[in-house]
């Protein structure tokens, strides 16, 4: 049961990152959630704001998924892209470092006031602008899950956390499975 649960966690988030729904994750894909993440941040189009958060998503095409292509490949199927973060359910070490790396890519994007946190309404205006669909009550029920402490606010550590988890954990009850908002496995 547990490998279903991270099956579904992998593929549900494919189809977010499949920005152009083309079933393939590319380059384009990434400039596109760049984008779709500025603007719903508030960031204006074609200032540096944007080019900022438009560059870290291509760095994460160039750095996490690029290097992984077979030659030739400019682009990664859906069932190629589950079996491939799957296997760092076996591998904490390679979790660690692939998906400790986007987790730190996606808070330096969510904290917009630069304080090393995210509040709730950064994470809600990160998660909208990533996940479109994701409705606020998810996102504050997520946010409850994520913000391990209480304080109102994800520390690096426990944003970095659920990115992780949520990529990663065969747990059902890991708090980062509900880095989406509701896992979809309980739907």
């Amino acid at each position: 049961m547990t490998e279903d649960i991270l099956t579904a966690k992998i593929e549900h988030g494919f189809d977010h990152l499949d920005a152009d729904g083309s079933g393939r994750l590319n380059e384009n894909d990434h400039v596109m959630m760049g984008r779709r993440a500025a603007a719903g941040l508030g960031h204006a189009a074609g200032s540096p704001e944007e080019a900022r958060v438009v560059a870290a998503f291509v760095a994460i095409w160039n750095d996490l998924h690029r290097p992984h292509l077979p030659e030739g490949r400019e682009d990664i199927d859906k069932a190629t892209f589950v079996a491939s973060t799957r296997s760092l359910a076996t591998d904490p070490a390679a979790a660690e470092a692939t998906l400790g790396a986007l987790g730190r890519t996606y808070l330096s994007i969510a904290d917009i006031d630069g304080d090393g946190e995210v509040g709730a309404e950064e994470f809600a205006a990160f998660q909208q602008s990533h996940f479109p669909g994701l409705g606020q009550g998810d996102i504050d029920k997520a946010f409850g899950y994520l913000d391990r402490d209480g304080d109102g606010r994800l520390t690096a550590e426990e944003f970095v956390s659920a990115v992780i988890e949520y990529w990663s954990s065969t747990d059902p009850e890991a708090p980062g499975n509900w880095w989406m908002g509701q896992p979809i496995y309980e739907r």
